[in-house]
């Protein structure tokens, strides 16, 4: 299967972030936790032009909390700010308003000693599909400022969204980048859903999934479903049918339904919480103990 998924409307959207960088403080980049590496759009760095980043690894509640503070760890060592959240909770704002204050104090010292003073940050919102920038603006603005959906590429137009006296976002649509060198990372994509299922093999997904599973959380298929995890991935995908009655006529299993029983579970956090990449990197607690 070759993953890819590149709609015109990125292309157009890529451009117009282009344009609106110089009018922008700082990036806040949305990644999801459970694939932090593959989430991030290097197009994004090539637009950066010197301005402060933030990396916020969202939907950390459905990542292993352990791999999610090593990708911390990771791209704080690169420069990027960070910050770790779920932003379908409430009183997400004043963490994201901390965070850019701190990657921001010294364009706030220059404008300070130029005699400005109530002008707000202006910060841009970029991310892949599906990682949560429109839940987070209207967690944040508390209200439905920014359309939201569970399919990637819902949110299309240009937006700011002003709140308190501090900062002013620029929501983008959620825009991927033309070519996957790699097929994992497509893979990965896929099973966050950052691209459109409707062009993928969803076996082929979920049979990544499963052998990931089996060599890093096979305790999650395990109780999940209560089955024996030893095999080849279509093995496990019939066992999941039988197990949940995925079944064709005359009692086949049904391995498609079972393909999207998978994802789904895998999704939704049901399988517990998983990360789809490992950082090879400590946290800072690890280095403590050392």
């Amino acid at each position: 299967m070759n993953v890819q998924w590149y709609p015109g409307h990125m292309t157009k959207a890529m451009r117009q972030m282009q344009e609106d960088i110089k009018l922008i403080d700082i990036i806040i980049e949305l990644i999801d936790a459970r694939i932090p590496l593959a989430s991030k759009n290097p197009d994004i760095d090539k637009l950066s032009n010197g301005k402060a980043r933030l990396i916020i690894l969202n939907k950390c509640d459905l990542a292993d909390e352990r791999e999610t503070k090593r990708w911390e760890a990771y791209y704080r060592e690169k420069g990027f700010y960070t910050l770790k959240m779920d932003a379908r909770k409430s009183g997400s704002m004043k963490p994201v308003v901390d965070k850019i204050e701190e990657a921001c104090a010294e364009k706030l010292e220059k404008n300070r000693r130029k005699g400005i003073i109530n002008r707000p940050l202006r910060a841009m919102i970029a991310g892949i599909p599906n990682v949560g920038k429109s839940t987070l603006i209207n967690s944040i603005v508390r209200k439905g400022s920014a359309k939201v959906g569970d399919k990637p590429g819902v949110t299309k137009g240009k937006q700011w969204i002003k709140f308190g006296k501090t900062v002013e976002l620029l929501d983008t649509p959620g825009v991927l980048w033309p070519k996957f060198e790699d097929k994992e990372v497509g893979l990965k994509l896929a099973s966050i859903g950052s691209i459109n299922d409707t062009i993928l093999d969803m076996g082929e997904v979920a049979a990544y999934v499963i052998e990931y599973l089996q060599n890093n959380y096979c305790n999650a298929l395990k109780e999940r479903y209560n089955i024996e995890v030893d095999g080849e991935p279509h093995e496990i995908t019939e066992r999941i049918a039988v197990i949940r009655g995925a079944l064709k006529k005359g009692g086949e299993p049904d391995t498609d339904k079972a393909a999207l029983l998978l994802i789904d579970d895998l999704r939704s956090g049901r399988l517990g919480r998983i990360s789809l990449e490992k950082a090879e990197i400590k946290d800072e607690e690890e280095k403590e103990q050392e």
